[in-house]
């Protein structure tokens, strides 16, 4: 048994412990949020496999999806086992493969497509929702489209051990040039003020802020789901589903077929156009 002090170093070692294991930055930030809410539920008290499996139950409670409780307890576990406390670890719930996506978690087209002429006063918010949405990058890489990378239409991306390439359309290649120059900026093209890139908080709160201009729900728009249309979109015209993988930069296929996952409204006119039923006769 131990206890958590969010006033020690521990954190700090374990954030130390996060960048040997070349976890990406957004992963290391993630692990650390999780780990310091599970710190503040614990309120000072001891780790026990008992309290550990309580705050898996508050999650529950709290109504958060199956798949977010899992990743918030994989963080969990994680750093039990950093704190050689592994026998504290909990099981993850046992999620059942969707096979449509809920219509209330769906971006359409034409809502991104309001939230564009919402951000129309906003040129740079304007541009980084195009860019996500019409390369399917993560939010996390967007760091990497610096002038240079964008005058060759080619983004290299180092993200989770791996190197990849993103090739931008010749229009989106213009406008972020055009936008570069007239803000004279010559690094990173989406950064603050003070030249950092924007992170994910950053871009989170400035799309919320679209929602009741465009009315779209909020609970459809965070920048994922711009990674989500882009997916649809593709695969909706190419059928390639191999092809998509390579562009989301997915190396399990599996994970890719839950981006192109339909609506339950969309899942029925499938079934229907089977046309395995037939009309009462009586």
């Amino acid at each position: 048994m131990a206890r958590i002090d969010l006033n020690t170093r521990l954190l700090n070692h374990y954030e130390q412990q996060l960048w040997l294991e070349e976890k990406s930055a957004s992963t290391v930030e993630k692990y650390l949020r999780d780990v310091r809410s599970f710190g503040c539920w614990l309120g000072g008290q001891e780790i026990t496999k008992e309290r550990v499996i309580a705050y898996k139950q508050e999650l529950l409670k709290r109504g958060y999806a199956l798949r977010s409780v899992n990743s918030m307890l994989a963080s969990v576990n994680h750093f039990l086992c950093f704190c050689n406390l592994s026998g504290c670890r909990v099981r993850l719930c046992r999620v059942q493969r969707e096979i449509y996506q809920p219509l209330e978690r769906e971006l359409t087209k034409a809502e991104y497509l309001r939230l564009l002429q919402a951000a129309n006063g906003d040129r740079r918010l304007w541009l980084l929702l195009q860019t996500i949405c019409a390369t399917g990058i993560r939010v996390s890489e967007l760091q990497y489209f610096t002038v240079n990378a964008v005058r060759t239409g080619e983004i290299n991306v180092a993200c989770k051990n791996k190197n990849r390439k993103i090739l931008l359309p010749d229009k989106l290649r213009k406008l972020l040039l055009a936008f570069a120059q007239e803000r004279r900026l010559s690094g990173i093209i989406f950064c603050t003020k003070t030249g950092k890139p924007m992170n994910r908080s950053n871009i989170w709160s400035a799309m919320k802020r679209l929602c009741a201009r465009a009315n779209v729900n909020p609970g459809k728009v965070f920048p994922h789901n711009l990674r989500k249309l882009f997916a649809r979109t593709f695969y909706s015209m190419q059928k390639d589903i191999a092809k998509l993988a390579d562009l989301l930069g997915h190396s399990n296929i599996n994970t890719t077929r839950i981006y192109i996952m339909t609506t339950g409204v969309e899942h029925r006119r499938q079934l229907d156009r089977l046309h395995l039923l037939a009309q009462c006769t009586t």
